[in-house]
């Protein structure tokens, strides 16, 4: 049965780390201790003084009260203290249920005491049994007060202040708080820097997971952190120790031998680019010799031989870019310059509006020349890429917008278009090689699925970012880069896959 969720309020009270719940936990359990501590001890207190009312009033029995019959004072040649009363002893007589007298001792005198007649409800209601019982008088306050029957039929009612009682109660319980109360400061810090020392293991074992989520897994070498040194199976921790570093050899053996084969295939790209450029070459130039022959040609010789000169010459700009992500791959420096990223903007632009006149072309571009540090080659390779792949997968008659901006020492470049935009199920990959929307890999459907990725490892060479944002009738790719002033400011350019 799943139990209903705290409400907000006491969520947002709560404390919310490990170490606070303990030291919350802590410091309540030694509260409800304290607290049921003073309680009984104030209790058991006040029982104790109550007795002794009880046992003193027993002691005097109903002395007092008895001699309020015989006027002020029963003998003069005894004093004042015949009566051996305590002062503020309170006596009272009743006779069929009324009071006739009632006074209390003060200053060895018998002073009279007003009575409401709630109070006299009070004293008539007290039963005639020889125990003590609290009443509250309005002229006198709380008295524990016994009653006995008299000689005369009448009740004799002695009683004696509980003021001294509640005063010793409340010097008790403001000791207490004062105790118990410094006891639970004491005990939060002390326990606060305790439950932060024996939490100090979790924290490493915290501080290595946490190290291990920054690391870059998804690609690269990566050199796994230290192994967490609290691995006692005896303890909870200890045994949470020992499962991560297992858990780390774990994926440190994964990602090497992963690693392992990405560069296996990384130099298997490379060396199989390297050695086809020869071949490819050498295929390209007979095929350019053999057009040129002189004498007559067959006609179906012709179109083979130029269908062989345009396939190699598309093997040829294969290889290349496969070469080209292989440097990039092995983190290889570009060149470095600076470049006027708007001169490049205009002459793609005019490059791409040449190769495809069925489209609308435009550009917005600052007053002033952008320029950026970087690879001119490879920058222009950048936006060639994007005005191909905008001219490739829209149809005749969309509108491509190239938009270059400088601010805040970044440099964004923006290549938009009004086509159908890219399926939302490769918008995860299109930045991937080989990634195509129509996985049949026929020509018609584009080029090789390269240029996007040779695009995102050109920009993150160069110290930048690229994304792409798009939907139906609008897609977006932006590209940002440092401005010249701020890369001349770092390190050294260097191709990061």
């Amino acid at each position: 049965m799943r139990r209903p969720p705290l409400p907000r309020a006491l969520r947002a009270v709560l404390p919310r780390t490990l170490r606070a719940r303990l030291t919350a936990g802590l410091v309540v359990l030694l509260a409800v201790a304290s607290l049921a501590v003073g309680l009984t001890t104030v209790l058991a207190l006040e029982g104790f003084l109550v007795r002794r009312l009880d046992q003193q009033l027993v002691a005097a029995g109903g002395r007092f009260p008895a001699s309020l019959e015989h006027g002020e004072r029963p003998d003069a040649d005894n004093g004042p203290d015949t009566r051996g009363q305590s002062a503020y002893t309170f006596g009272a007589r009743l006779k069929g249920g009324e009071t006739t007298r009632a006074a209390v001792v003060r200053d060895n005198t018998d002073a009279h005491v007003p009575l409401t007649d709630a109070d006299r409800r009070a004293l008539a209601g007290l039963p005639p049994d020889g125990r003590g019982h609290d009443v509250r008088l309005s002229a006198i306050g709380a008295y524990r007060v016994l009653a006995v029957p008299g000689d005369d039929g009448d009740v004799l009612v002695t009683g004696l202040p509980l003021r001294p009682v509640e005063e010793t109660v409340h010097r008790v319980v403001l000791v207490e708080g004062v105790v118990f109360g410094s006891a639970l400061a004491v005990t939060g810090v002390v326990g606060a820097l305790w439950v932060r020392l024996s939490l100090r293991p979790l924290r490493r074992v915290t501080a290595t997971a946490a190290g291990v989520a920054r690391l870059p897994l998804a690609s690269g070498e990566v050199a796994m952190p230290t192994p967490v040194p609290d691995t006692d199976p005896r303890t909870e921790v200890g045994q949470v120790g020992a499962a991560l570093n297992r858990m780390l050899g774990h994926v440190g053996d994964a990602l090497a031998s992963r690693h392992a084969g990405e560069e296996r295939l990384r130099q298997f790209a490379a060396d199989a680019s390297h050695e086809l450029r020869t071949p490819v070459a050498t295929v390209r130039g007979h095929a350019e010799l053999a057009l040129r022959h002189p004498g007559p040609v067959p006609g179906q010789v012709r179109h083979a031989l130029e269908r062989i000169q345009s396939e190699s010459e598309r093997m040829s700009a294969l290889v290349d870019d496969l070469l080209l992500l292989a440097r990039l791959d092995a983190g290889r420096p570009l060149a470095r310059g600076p470049v006027d990223l708007t001169r490049l903007v205009l002459d793609a632009t005019g490059d791409a509006r040449a190769a495809g006149p069925e489209h609308r072309w435009t550009l917005e571009l600052p007053e002033e020349p952008v320029t950026v540090t970087g690879d001119e080659h490879r920058l222009q390779q950048v936006v060639a890429n994007l005005l191909a792949n905008a001219r490739a997968h829209t149809p005749p008659g969309t509108e491509a917008a190239v938009g270059l901006v400088a601010r805040a020492g970044r440099v964004e470049l923006t290549v938009a278009d009004d086509g159908p935009g890219i399926p939302e199920a490769l918008l995860p990959e299109v930045f991937e090689r080989f990634a195509r929307a129509d996985p049949s890999r026929s020509r018609a459907a584009g080029g090789s699925g390269l240029g996007l990725s040779i695009v995102r490892a050109v920009v993150a060479a160069h110290g930048g970012t690229i994304g792409v944002t798009s939907r139906p009738g609008r897609t977006v790719f932006r590209v940002t880069l440092p401005e010249a002033r701020e890369a001349e400011a770092g390190l050294p350019i260097v191709a990061q896959a």
